[in-house]
């Protein structure tokens, strides 16, 4: 299994563009919320009266992922998805119309987000060239955020070591 810096590097080398990056602080989460809405309608039964959906499987099976790639990220990724599944549930119970706008909906927004940012960068989403860039987006975006915030300064320190600094706003002028 590749490594924490692995993805995070593999990933960054399509995202240096800052507004790149920061449509993907957008579209990413949008994306991501549009699939567990669309995969929280179908569901498998009941345990204790929680249902138990697609988007919980797939929501489990990304947190333990994030966890085996890094505790810290992995606890934040884990939050993250709870409180997606919580928003989603009762919109995955609404009228077949009104689940399909909201989840169908976010989701081609999400995406027209992303390609803005992809057209800035000047280069195609990562997932293009490796499946892995669909469940490494999240986790990217939750890094940036991060970086900017000034936590996991070695973490960003090794990804900028293999994929380059972002480009500043300057670079981008000439």
């Amino acid at each position: 299994m590749k490594t924490l810096v692995d993805q995070l590097s593999n990933y960054a080398d399509y995202h240096r563009d800052p507004r790149n990056i920061l449509t993907h602080y957008i579209g990413v989460p949008m994306i991501m919320l549009a699939v567990v809405i669309l995969l929280a309608r179908l569901e498998l039964g009941r345990i204790a009266g929680f249902p138990v959906s697609l988007a919980l499987l797939a929501a489990l099976a990304a947190a333990v992922y994030y966890w085996r790639l890094d505790g810290r990220y992995g606890l934040f990724m884990t939050a993250l998805l709870a409180a997606m599944l919580v928003l989603a549930a009762p919109l995955a119970a609404q009228s077949l119309g009104l689940w399909l706008a909201w989840g169908l909906g976010l989701f081609g927004i999400g995406w027209v987000i992303q390609f803005i940012g992809h057209y800035y960068e000047g280069r195609k989403p990562a997932f293009f060239d490796d499946v892995m860039g669909l469940l490494i987006g999240p986790l990217f975006v939750a890094a940036e955020l991060g970086f900017a915030l000034g936590l996991r300064k070695d973490v960003q320190a090794a990804v900028e070591q293999r994929s380059g600094p972002v480009r500043r706003r300057e670079m981008l002028k000439a």
